[in-house]
């Protein structure tokens, strides 16, 4: 009797817990699973933001997708999904292609521009690793040329980061950190570095705690940082940005560096594929399922669960991918082995914390909010527990952030 194949698309955090999580709960001649990603290596995506300020090398973010699965259960395909066609239960990817029983879209996310001109062109992205180390790079390059150039260009040590939700606010508290680091390495007045946090919406993190959220402006704006509140960006150009002052007058603010992290969307093959969707996300069922689909889970960033006591969506968080990767795996099981009932998601939102660089941070936990150094210890924890639950006890001593505060 043939064996049922699952494919998985994508190692993120979804992705990878799926995995291991089947790869637990199947027999070894129960069903065949295909992980599928572009890279042979998953990245904590939640420690990017380190990586492009420089705080964090490139290689601690990420880890071999081989050193977390069984290769007797599991078949890695490392390639790039390009389109899903669900009448033919197959996957085109860029070299080969690949046929499914149940397939788990757990692909990431693209950035979101919101049509906002020359984004694409000049501004960075804090996407991937590669994107990251581009940022880090670029920065140390400005500080070095200025250090060494006779006619000192001031736009060189101007740093403007796009949005102030979560990973614009942690990497500007990144950059808090690392910015004295070149200053005194390439002799540079720290005086002279400008480091503006632009954003269209009318608060610095929307929908965090008020009293931590000016707990964290306060911190940040000791530290130089200036915000620009309630400031849509209207351009972005080789020079720096054009930003609305009010409904008439544009201001430009010059910087050799620009970083947008003002939103995401969900990945372009749910659209290219035919799902119905909402800026790359699909509205799926309670079970994780696409709506109309009985054979396909959506995930991660690319699925849009309502939060039905606000009616709004739960940002896509990698707590909720990891937690939605082990219900997927449990649904899963129970559709190899013929059983109706399938379990329904509801997010369990154990606390959120947002760093503000190495030792600082804030954050709400069962219900308590913390500051400081306390904050920061809770978000290495989180960082460590997840690394846990896909890996074990080796990979948090492999890749863990054990620094005392």
């Amino acid at each position: 009797m043939k064996k049922p194949k699952i494919v998985i698309l994508g190692a993120g955090y979804g992705g990878l817990m799926t995995t291991v999580r089947l790869q637990k709960m199947v027999g070894m001649n129960e069903v065949d699973i295909v992980l599928v990603n572009k890279n042979e290596y998953h990245y904590e995506t939640t420690w990017l933001h380190e990586a492009s300020a420089g705080t964090l090398h490139h290689d601690r973010v990420r880890y071999n997708i081989a050193d977390v699965i069984d290769r007797n259960k599991v078949d890695f395909v490392q390639d790039e999904a390009i389109e899903i066609k669900t009448d033919e239960k197959k996957v085109i990817l860029a070299n080969s292609e690949i046929e499914y029983d149940y397939l788990v879209v757990s692909l990431g996310a693209e950035p979101e521009t919101f049509g906002i001109k020359g984004l694409k062109e000049y501004a960075f992205s804090i996407t991937n690793v590669n994107s990251a180390r581009q940022i880090r790079e670029h920065i140390e390059y400005q500080f070095a040329t200025y250090s060494n150039e006779a006619e000192k260009n001031e736009d060189r040590l101007t740093i403007v980061v796009g949005g102030a939700g979560f990973t614009g606010i942690e990497f500007v508290g990144e950059l808090t950190n690392r910015i004295p680091e070149l200053c005194r390495e390439y002799d540079i007045d720290n005086d002279k570095v400008k480091i503006f946090c632009v954003e269209a919406a009318p608060m610095v993190l929307p929908g965090f705690d008020p009293e931590l959220v000016n707990y964290a402006v306060a911190q940040l704006e000791r530290k130089g940082v200036e915000f620009k509140i309630g400031t849509p960006i209207k351009e972005c150009t080789p020079e720096g940005i054009l930003v609305a002052k009010d409904e008439n007058e544009v201001e430009e603010i010059k910087a050799n560096t620009v970083v947008w992290a003002a939103g995401v969307r969900g990945n372009s093959i749910i659209e290219k594929s035919g799902f119905e969707a909402m800026r790359g996300r699909v509205k799926v069922e309670k079970d994780l399922r696409a709506p109309g689909f009985e054979d396909v889970f959506i995930i991660g960033d690319c699925a849009l669960i309502i939060n039905e006591e606000i009616n709004r969506p739960y940002p896509p968080t990698a707590q909720i991918a990891i937690q939605q990767g082990e219900v997927c795996a449990h649904n899963l099981v129970a559709l190899v082995r013929n059983k109706a009932e399938l379990t329904l998601f509801k997010p369990d939102i154990k606390g959120t914390v947002c760093s503000l660089g190495e030792d600082d941070a804030i954050g709400v936990a069962l219900g308590k909010k913390m500051v400081g150094t306390k904050a920061a210890f809770m978000k290495k924890m989180i960082d460590n527990r997840a690394l846990y639950m896909i890996g074990g006890a080796s990979l948090v001593m492999k890749k863990g952030k054990f620094k005392v505060l």
